[in-house]
């Protein structure tokens, strides 16, 4: 059997670093995890060619070589999804198709033969068994979770990784939290699942052996929803395997803002690497925050909360979300005023969306107010809610406020606010070439061409004599900069056109 994993390519979003990537020569952010795993699940007879859509074309003779294609893909790839299952289909190929696009509304894809839904750990298994009697069903789905104490390590071997700016590998899966907007629960459980922390360090260690020293992402729902055994077994045993191996690779990962309640292991995670987590802060307004079952974040001081943890070591990157049954017009200024406080450099903003599978998304439909334009990206100024707020307000005080937060003045001001709090970590990183030449071209391109020149040159001086350890960094988020703004010009485009239409 000749199978082709095929991962459709994202559309110019927050989250892609399209425009970043061009500063450091790389075609993606990150690799399909999901299809690298699924890899390693096969038959061992049978052959494998990965075709990632970021990075590479699906060319017709890939489609000649194979017998059967996979396909995986999130809901903000659903556009490039459709586009291969209908190659495939007009090749007369067999299609397997699986991850959270399909899971959530499998419906919508005719054309392909067999679905593979939920965690594969159960479900593939099973397809695989029929498989080989010569009955395969349509729909293979479980409500299970499985224990991924026996999930296999990536097929890495598939991959360019010189193509990648960023690897990745999963800790956990699953989340404590009831917030009713979010798909992850109703995709992963609540109860936390963990791998051992030998397979952590076997997963890393294989990319070590690839050469890899560049960032990798832990892409957990909640890194730090099991706090002990972090503290006990994981981060020890990484922090050991690191100072064995010479390994100065920097983490990043995903985790809640109690992480700022426990300084033990704010200084564990920044010992074993770690220097960047993503929180979902939502909102400042604690009412908003009530209703939608993220009480975590309220009785609390946010941006104190903020500011300890990027003392710690650790930048914190944002989730913030408008268009809460209770926002009023005031909501936009008092985000701005917030992100502006905290120090966020990367805010990631979206209006309020229901996601299939979620509490909001059952609310909305039993209230008639569920609308049929789900984008799949949750940063594009687009919502698949009738709003409370009168929307057409909704959507020029959301466009307003991403031109607000980066605009080059108000951006690299946060820049300087990070800054003043955050304390770099001590990892002696080797110096790469790569690395000189994204500042060359961060040089040319924003210091000599962009619209922030100033900034630019201001922020660069204003580090250089304050905080000069930070100056990799504050290099880093000025092109992340050009990226969110030219992805911000590109939603207000798109606003602009719906609006008057030729």
């Amino acid at each position: 059997m000749n199978v082709l994993l095929v991962y459709p390519e994202f559309p110019d979003t927050f989250w892609s670093f399209k425009h970043a990537l061009k500063f450091v020569r790389k075609k993606a952010a990150l690799p399909p995890l999901g299809l690298l795993t699924i890899a390693s699940m096969l038959p061992e007879a049978w052959h494998r060619k990965l075709v990632d859509l970021n990075v590479s074309q699906l060319k017709a003779k890939d489609l000649i070589w194979a017998d059967m294609v996979f396909v995986s893909a999130m809901a903000v790839q659903q556009k490039s999804a459709k586009e291969v299952i209908d190659r495939c289909q007009n090749a007369g190929i067999t299609i397997v198709a699986g991850g959270p696009l399909f899971t959530a509304g499998y419906e919508q894809f005719p054309g392909v033969q067999h679905f593979v839904l939920n965690e594969a750990e159960i479900t593939l298994p099973l397809f695989l068994e029929d498989l080989k009697t010569g009955s395969p069903r349509k729909i293979y789905t479980t409500e299970a979770f499985p224990d991924i104490t026996g999930t296999p390590e990536p097929q890495w071997e598939l991959l360019d990784i010189k193509k990648y700016a960023s690897m990745a590998i999963q800790f956990s899966r699953g989340c404590p939290y009831q917030c009713d907007f979010c798909n992850i629960t109703a995709l992963l459980g609540h109860k936390i699942r963990t791998k051992t922390s030998a397979q952590i360090i076997r997963e890393l260690e294989g990319l070590r052996k690839l050469g890899w020293k560049g960032t990798l992402f832990f892409v957990d729902d909640n890194f730090i929803a099991h706090k002990s055994y972090l503290k006990k077994e994981l981060l020890p045993q990484l922090i050991a395997w690191r100072k064995a191996n010479s390994v100065t690779t920097p983490y990043y990962t995903e985790c809640s803002i109690n992480l700022a309640d426990d300084p033990e292991l704010m200084d564990l995670m920044v010992q074993a690497g770690f220097n960047q987590v993503f929180i979902g802060i939502e909102t400042p307004d604690d009412f908003a925050l009530n209703a939608c079952g993220k009480q975590h974040n309220t009785s609390r001081d946010l941006i104190h909360n903020i500011k300890l943890i990027q003392h710690a070591g650790l930048e914190v990157m944002g989730g913030f979300i408008v268009g809460f049954d209770s926002d009023t017009p005031s909501i936009f200024s008092k985000q701005i005023e917030f992100i502006q406080k905290s120090g966020i450099v990367t805010a990631m903003v979206g209006i309020l969306q229901a996601l299939p599978g979620t509490k909001l998304y059952e609310r909305m439909k039993i209230e008639g107010r569920l609308l049929n334009n789900l984008s799949g990206d949750n940063a594009d100024g687009t919502t698949n809610i009738m709003p409370i707020m009168d929307p057409r307000l909704l959507r020029k005080g959301y466009m307003k406020m991403m031109l607000y937060l980066y605009t080059p003045k108000n951006y690299y001001q946060r820049i300087r606010t990070l800054l003043k709090e955050y304390k770099v970590p001590e990892i002696n990183n080797s110096f790469r070439i790569s690395q000189f030449m994204a500042f060359a071209r961060s040089v040319v391109l924003l210091g000599f061409v962009g619209q922030e020149r100033l900034q630019y040159w201001g922020m660069l001086i204003w580090t250089i004599v304050n905080h000069r350890r930070a100056l990799p960094l504050a290099i880093t988020l000025a092109i992340y900069g050009h990226h969110f703004r030219k992805v911000s010009q590109l939603y207000i485009r798109k606003e602009d056109s719906l609006a008057n239409p030729i």
